[in-house]
């Protein structure tokens, strides 16, 4: 039972792996429109939509936890991480609907096309701006466990690949 317990652990932590791997992709496409071109832009943002909340649900058992202990005895990191993760739901929010409200690409395409003013673009921009600040510090916060899970699932195998290719080719 242990080696099956061991073995859904590390496909949950591939699974976040991948997922965050991809969500960041997405965002540095998305962060820079000019770059990507705005349908590229609005599309991959739509689409990253579904990739945040397979993050949410992977990470479903420890929100669920720390949102019961919050106001217990909890760590002050987990404490820290738990806050700014609520700052970058509510962030993240407001960058989606805001993106949605100014479209000019996607939801006309779906056949929506909304008459908004210049708010909804200014609030575009500062959420984006603001969530690019959480993200520097959520990433900061998770650093050990990125650096670990990347040389565990990433680099180690890859190495072990080509120093056993090495080694038959007779190089080593």
């Amino acid at each position: 039972m242990s080696s099956e317990v061991e073995k859904g652990a590390v496909s949950q932590t591939k699974s976040k792996l991948w997922v965050d791997i991809l969500i960041f992709v997405g965002f540095l496409v998305t962060m820079e429109p000019g770059l990507s071109r705005l349908t590229i832009h609005e599309w991959l943002s739509l689409s990253m939509i579904m990739g945040m909340l397979v993050h949410l649900l992977i990470n479903w058992d420890w929100i669920i936890e720390i949102t019961r202990r919050f106001l217990g005895r909890l760590g002050g990191q987990t404490r820290i991480n738990y806050i700014l993760n609520w700052l970058l739901f509510i962030d993240g929010t407001l960058l989606m609907v805001s993106g949605l409200m100014i479209s000019e690409v996607a939801m006309p395409a779906l056949g929506l096309k909304f008459q908004i003013g210049d708010g909804w673009s200014k609030l575009h921009d500062l959420s984006a701006n603001t969530v690019l600040i959480l993200l520097g510090l959520h990433t900061a916060l998770h650093w050990n466990w990125i650096v670990s899970t990347v040389m565990r699932y990433i680099i180690n195998p890859i190495s072990r690949v080509i120093f056993r290719s090495k080694q038959t080719d007779g190089v080593l």
